[in-house]
């Protein structure tokens, strides 16, 4: 009695600790919410607060109403689209191929990839290849290519597939089933938990990225969205000089504290947005190579 007394107490403890710390992450966020619809006089009057006293949505309208930030917004959406999509068609293919031993050499390719999540070549290297000999500068793929496989990922989707009971693959060869058959017919459809983890995680890789755009793009209409925002966030006078749509006074423009946290809610709200559908696969694909048997 006195055991299910105390674990009932633990419980309790353990719901109001959590409870506590989700309200101290979620307050940063709130708060910044409530400051970018704050008006900037009274944002500059009376500081940051979660309660307004004078709500103003010209941040906002001075970030839809101009062609930058939604351009910037449309290719950061494609890119990150179409090179999650990418990458993980490329990392479920070199995944697969370096499982169950179907190459004789796995082990030693396997060792080339892990290489390269010790050294790199360097910023420099890098430069030179992506511009003078993969002449992807000024274009959408230097976002992709550059970022389309990651080892660490690989080595987390082949773990998984590796958990897969041997049986399955037997009986599909048993069929007639080719290589490429199993794993888009068999493996992919058993490994939505690792597809949507690490999916989530190139997603985040490719929605985060500033300085690939910093680097090889000079086109205006190429800058992806974090990059806009980090030039937003380093030069106050750029935000400043938004106006608003519509006027064509000189002290029209654009409020420049609110636009800088409207634009980090415009960044991160796609995000918090996918994370509550992935949830219930990112549990699981948490626990990718951690179960055997």
């Amino acid at each position: 009695m006195q055991n299910s007394v105390r674990d009932k107490w633990m419980t309790v403890l353990f719901y109001v600790a959590v409870a506590v710390f989700s309200v101290a992450c979620l307050y940063p966020f709130l708060l910044v919410l409530a400051s970018s619809i704050t008006d900037e006089s009274t944002l500059l009057r009376d500081g940051y607060r979660l309660l307004p006293e004078m709500l103003s949505l010209a941040a906002y309208k001075a970030i839809f109403t101009t062609a930058t930030i939604p351009r910037a917004y449309a290719v950061t959406v494609f890119v990150t689209v179409a090179g999650t999509l990418l990458s993980l068609i490329v990392t479920s293919m070199a995944a697969y191929a370096l499982s169950g031993r179907r190459l004789y050499f796995a082990p030693h390719l396997s060792m080339f990839f892990y290489f390269t999540m010790l050294f790199s070549g360097g910023i420099v290297s890098s430069y030179i290849l992506t511009t003078k000999y993969l002449h992807l500068q000024n274009t959408l793929w230097v976002y992709i290519l550059p970022a389309l496989l990651s080892p660490w990922n690989l080595f987390l989707m082949r773990n998984f597939f590796n958990d897969i009971p041997k049986e399955l693959f037997e009986s599909a060869k048993l069929e007639g089933a080719g290589e490429s058959r199993i794993l888009a017919s068999i493996v992919l459809p058993l490994s939505l938990p690792a597809l949507a983890t690490i999916g989530l995680f190139y997603a985040l890789g490719y929605w985060s990225a500033w300085t690939p755009a910093m680097l090889y793009v000079d086109n205006p209409n190429l800058y992806s969205l974090q990059y806009i925002i980090m030039q937003i966030i380093r030069n106050v006078d750029m935000a400043q000089n938004i106006a608003v749509s519509g006027t064509r006074s000189v002290s029209a423009v654009a409020p420049a504290y609110t636009v800088r946290l409207a634009t980090a809610i415009v960044t991160v709200g796609p995000i918090i947005f996918l994370y509550p559908f992935l949830q219930r696969y990112f549990v699981g694909g948490l626990k990718v190579g951690a179960i055997k048997g």
